[in-house]
């Protein structure tokens, strides 16, 4: 199993904040809360993901 490298945005605080990580799951993209990440989180496909981020800027 290929080990997954999660990171923040270069916007991130290092001081904790409400802050996502991302991981490339190849296929998909992995989500979740940087604050709790053994809560999980979810997966996306890479084009929702890439939408998502434009509709923020």
């Amino acid at each position: 199993m290929k080990a997954v490298t999660w990171r923040k945005s270069s916007y991130s605080s290092t001081n904790g904040g409400d802050c996502v990580e991302v991981a490339d799951l190849g296929g998909q993209v992995a989500v979740r809360d940087s604050k709790d990440p053994e809560a999980g989180g979810f997966a996306v496909e890479p084009g929702a993901w890439t939408a998502f981020v434009h509709d923020l800027k």
